[in-house]
């Protein structure tokens, strides 16, 4: 019978018993078995513009009024929240509950972010906890830095990618009507969160000039989350200690968690997926964990999920590298 985690619900101090997931161990299949890479071509051609609107951006920033830079900033963690809390951490993994309020509210924000609608990013996300680094991983770290930080986007998804994602259960997404309307009306959404708002908010209430706050609050503030984002699938499935499972590529990346509000403590979430958390160690370098904490204080998140301390010790001491955060 395979070992079971103990996963104790803070909410209401029942527990709960989740299967653990295996990781994936062996060498990457032979490069020639894989079907030819097909460039898109037009992604290409956006993310060039996308990126070249981003550096000029930059110029713009000693220009701006302070109250924009704040601004910015902020609205880089309302819509860094709509992926990490939302995305990842509700839809995705299904590690706590939200009431309606709330759901809007991260539909809203994951709109910010313009990564997709929540419905295709959570799918190709359980798709990549439950086949990572295989060739049914949208963003298999094992094809190199540049391919898991963004090439993925690229090119055209491997057929194991489509076949697996195909196989999954979604019928709870599919049940969730902020998620199928978010779904419906997300080209609507993109525009009105990501750049409408971000630049007629200045404008309207500082006089920030529409130009630099399109630029600097739109274009510079996504292409960041974009990357802190990317950095999660890259960098830390590359580069930083395993104390929980070294056997596996995801690894513990302090500069990944406070570019992606607490993402970086990745061979904890990769070993133990079912934690809201996705850290032993709380608020610590994890703004989404705070931000989940209170919303379940003003009653609009409930049924938190929490890996038991014995279970993560047990977990050290038999596959962990010996090191930590």
């Amino acid at each position: 019978m395979p070992p079971r985690n103990i996963i104790i619900d803070s909410s209401s101090g029942k527990d709960e018993l989740l299967p653990e997931v295996e990781p994936v161990i062996g060498p990457e299949p032979a490069a020639e078995k894989r079907p030819p890479m097909v460039i898109v071509w037009r992604n290409v051609v956006v993310f060039i513009i996308l990126h070249l609107a981003a550096l000029y951006s930059l110029t713009l920033v000693p220009s701006i009024k302070l109250y924009t830079a704040i601004w910015s900033i902020l609205v880089y963690i309302f819509g860094g929240l709509g992926i990490t809390a939302g995305c990842h951490r509700l839809w995705a993994h299904r590690t706590y509950k939200a009431r309606l309020p709330l759901r809007i509210l991260l539909a809203c924000m994951q709109s910010a972010a313009l990564q997709n609608d929540v419905f295709e990013w959570s799918r190709d996300h359980r798709v990549h906890h439950k086949y990572s680094e295989t060739e049914a991983d949208p963003h298999n770290a094992r094809r190199g830095f540049f391919f898991a930080h963004m090439g993925w986007l690229l090119v055209r998804k491997h057929p194991e990618v489509i076949a697996k994602g195909r196989q999954l259960d979604v019928s709870d997404m599919k049940s969730d009507p902020v998620v199928m309307f978010q779904r419906k009306y997300y080209k609507t959404s993109v525009f009105l969160f990501c750049f409408f708002l971000p630049s007629v908010i200045p404008n309207y209430f500082w006089g920030e000039s529409l130009w630099n706050a399109f630029y600097v609050s739109g274009v510079l503030r996504y292409v960041l989350c974009l990357h802190a984002t990317w950095l999660v699938n890259s960098a830390a499935h590359m580069w930083g200690n395993k104390p929980y499972d070294y056997r596996i590529n995801p690894a513990e990346n302090r500069f990944v968690s406070v570019c992606a509000i607490g993402e970086g403590f990745h061979n904890y979430h990769h070993t133990f997926p079912q934690d809201y958390s996705t850290s032993e160690f709380g608020w610590k370098i994890n703004f989404t964990t705070f931000f989940i904490d209170f919303m379940a204080l003003l009653g609009l998140a409930y049924d938190r999920k929490k890996v038991s301390v014995e279970m993560v010790l047990q977990r050290k001491q038999k596959t962990g590298d010996g090191t930590q955060m």
